[in-house]
Order: structure tokens, then sequence, then C-alpha cells
């Protein structure tokens, strides 16, 4: 593997996939170094568009007259393939390349304190979360995170401290490549499965994550997750369990009680370190998923590191914890019309729907309306049955295609098959080929006081967006 050196700036790095959420970032990091940045992706974009106004060269098509015999580096992305004319050429010219994940994986490698937020479900707001915590503290952290996020004007920003603070995914075993010094583990359920294709399988990836923290190292770590002991390697590492209930009679070491919502649904609540009742916690956000994801983010940020010898102070981490508001397609509010509400959320998941939907529930309205977007024809067909469970609890259900992203449509899975499930369990579902006929749909059907929410990791969003124009 390409051992990467950041002192020396002197040749051009290339990226393959520059559009990339991550991708994106991690371009701008070396923009930051010095380094001359340019890079590939097939389509323009907000982030392209904000790339190019840095000065970096994208071009929107992969052609292998792109790369020359200088560059120092070619990053990718794993969902490049090694037919890809790119791909090809760097490897005709002898570049030396990275994956995406190697390349972060390096890049956290210098730095002291390296926290790694990793799970199936609420990653990018957990990550989201402890950046507000740091930046609060006046840390100076380097973050990166899978999502737009207002403080730091998008999903990367570069700081001069020791302190980095990244989202680890799991899909491909792409955490496996990371340096943390303190790892956040949220959950562990059945996702990615094809590229897993079992639980058991990404569990044990899970344990591996866990077994890169060095001995000095934190694991703080969900003590809802089943068996969460079994994914605990057998070191010497400082752990701390969160949660908001007991396990086997045996409470967490940090937990939440007394949980209470406002008329927005955001929630409050008692923090219990080790059954000490250490105050009030004030979220801005909805949902008692995001207690559970503050109780996490706390623990990481109030227990002493390598480099902060006292933890951030608890007033600090309240005052950050506060002035979170969300993160883009995180129950983000997109506006009102016609006396409705219209909120965006990415869950793509039956755990992260559920999630969504008992938020929901909090915040005032009539009905609920729900556009969703499957992701993926494998995810779709794997948990055919919980996503028609778990939507059942909308007023009206609407579903799109699904969204393919790195699929092609194997002929036997259609959105179709969720809403016959629920039609025939009397609820009301409809499913439509365009957003055109989605949007019109739901302009005449949506009414004053009805909250929809558009709901997916593809580009459902767009439907809310539309009808607010």
């Amino acid at each position: 593997m390409h051992k990467l050196d950041l002192k020396n700036n002197s040749a051009p790095v290339y990226f393959i996939g520059i559009g990339g959420i991550s991708m994106s970032g991690i371009a701008e990091l070396f923009l930051d170094k010095g380094f001359k940045v340019s890079g590939s992706d097939l389509h323009k974009s907000a982030v392209t568009k904000r790339l190019e106004e840095l000065g970096i060269t994208v071009y929107y098509s992969q052609d292998g007259k792109n790369l020359t015999s200088d560059i120092g580096l070619v990053v990718y992305t794993a969902a490049i393939h090694e037919d890809n004319p790119e791909f090809v050429k760097a490897k005709e010219l002898g570049l030396p390349m990275l994956e995406r994940a190697e390349c972060l994986g390096q890049i956290m490698s210098h730095y002291k304190n390296a926290v790694a937020v990793s799970g199936t479900h609420g990653k990018t707001t957990t990550t989201s979360m402890l950046s507000y915590v740091y930046l609060e503290a006046e840390l100076d952290p380097t973050i990166s995170v899978g999502g737009i996020l207002s403080g730091i004007g998008g999903n990367m920003r570069l700081g001069k401290s020791e302190n980095f603070i990244m989202e680890a995914c799991e899909y491909a075993n792409s955490f496996l490549h990371f340096t943390p010094t303190t790892a956040i583990v949220l959950n562990v359920e059945a996702e990615h499965l094809d590229f897993f294709g079992t639980l058991e399988n990404e569990r044990l990836s899970f344990t591996k994550f866990i077994g890169l923290l060095p001995e000095t190292g934190l694991l703080v770590i969900n003590n809802e997750i089943e068996d969460v002991d079994k994914l605990i390697p057998d070191r010497k590492i400082r752990i701390i369990k969160y949660g908001l209930r007991s396990i086997n009679g045996k409470e967490p070491d940090y937990t939440a009680k007394n949980i209470t919502y406002n008329n927005f649904g955001c929630a409050s609540y008692n923090l219990f370190i080790n059954g000490e009742d250490r105050g009030r916690i004030e979220l801005s956000v909805t949902g008692e998923h995001n207690v559970s994801n503050s109780l996490a983010v706390i623990a990481a940020s109030l227990e002493p590191s390598d480099i902060h010898k006292d933890g951030i102070a608890l007033d600090i981490i309240k005052r950050g914890l506060k002035k979170y508001t969300g993160t883009e397609r995180r129950f983000q509010y997109k506006g009102e019309r016609d006396g409705y509400t219209i909120v965006d959320d990415y869950a793509h998941h039956p755990t992260e729907i559920r999630a969504t939907l008992e938020a929901a529930k909090r915040v005032k309205h009539n009905r609920l309306i729900v556009a969703f977007q499957p992701h993926l024809y494998s995810r779709t067909r794997t948990f055919l049955h919980e996503f028609a469970n778990v939507l059942s609890t909308a007023d009206i259900t609407v579903f799109a295609e699904i969204y393919a992203a790195r699929e092609e449509n194997p002929g036997n899975i259609s959105s179709d098959d969720i809403r016959e499930l629920m039609s025939n369990n009397g609820q009301e579902a409809y499913f439509f080929k365009t957003f055109e006929e989605i949007e019109n749909f739901l302009i005449h059907t949506c009414k004053p006081g009805d909250l929809l929410i558009t709901m997916g990791a593809g580009d459902i969003v767009k439907v809310g967006e539309d009808m607010l124009k």
C-alpha cells in the first residue's frame, strides 16, 4: 500500500469520483495542505461547484486522458471498478493509488486524538453532535462527516489541532482501514448484507474495528446491542457502556432518565453517570434515538483521552448539544405549503424509519403522510415485510421506484411489492412510477395540519423541494 506523506505536496493528487460526499472532503483537505488537486465525476452538483470555486479542476467524464504521469497519488472510491478508464490508465502509468478508506485511515494516523463514530444507524447525526461539542470547546478539530453540516459549512472542516472526528462507515469494511484512539459503536444490526452476507459476518467486522484501538484507547458502546460483550475483543482497553435501558438488571454507565419532549419533539433528560444524577441535558433535535446518540457523545467527550486528560467540561458539552439543530436530510424541516409541513429524512432501513416515525409522533400534526423511496433492490427484498410493518404506522404511504444506487435491477423486486403487502392489510398505500405523479398526488391529498415526510437515501428529497417551489 502506498505510504501517504502529507508534508510532501510537490506532486498533484487526482480523485476518481471527486463529487462524493466523503471524497470531496478529502480533496479539500489535500488542497488545504498545499497540494494541486483535480478529479472527475459523472455529474455536476452543488458539491462539484464548490470544489471548482475553491480552484480544483473537475472533469465531467471519466477518461484516461484526464490523468498524467506527474500525478503523485490517485484516490478512488470502492464503487470504482477495475475496468474504469481512469483506473486502467492509472495502473498503466504506474501511479500510486489509494482507495478512499485507505487514504482516510492514513490521514487519521497523523492525529493524536482520533474519534471514529461507527454503527449501522445514526453515524452522521452523532458525528455532527460530537463536532458541535468540540467546536464549543474551541478544540479546533478536523471533521469528516457523511452529510452537510451547517455549523462547518459542508461535510469537512480543516482544523489545526491534534483532534480528528470522523464518521466510520462499515460498508465494504471501510472502517477497518482507520486508526482511531476513541471508537463509538452506536448499534450493530443486519445491514449491507449485499456485502456482509450475514449479520454474523457484520458483527465480526465490528469486532475487528474495535480491535484497532490502542491499549490506551477508549470504546464507547451501546449496551442495548445484542450480546454486546461478544463484540468486544479480549484486550485491555477502556470501555464505557451507554444506553436508555438496563440489560440483565445492569444499568449502563451513562443513561438518561425523566425524558420529556417539547412541542417540536425535542428532548430533555436527566443525565446519570454511574448512578449519579449530573443534571439536565437539553437537545434541539427530535426523537428518543437522539437521546441515545447524545449519551454516546457525552461519554466520548467527558472521558479523559491522551490529549484531554480531564475530558471536556460538562457545561461545555451541554452547550454544544443544545446548539446542534440537525444535519441536512436528518428530520430536516423543509417548509410549509397550503398549511401542511414538509420534512425530509434520510432513513432507509426499517430501524431508522421506526425512529423517524416515532420522532414524528411527538411533533404536533393531524395526519402523517410518508413518501418513501426504497434504497437498493437487495435491501428491499431482504426487509420487504419489515418495511411494510414499520410504514403501517403512517396514515398514508406513497412509494417511489427503488433507488438502484450501485445495483443492477434484478427484475424480481419492486416498491409496489411493499405497497401490496400494506394494502392487503388495509393500510392506505400507493405506488407511482414518477416523481411528477407523486407530487401531483400529494398536492391534492395533503391538507392543513398534515405532516409530510419525504424519506429515503436516494433523491426523493426532490419531491418536497419541488412542491415548495
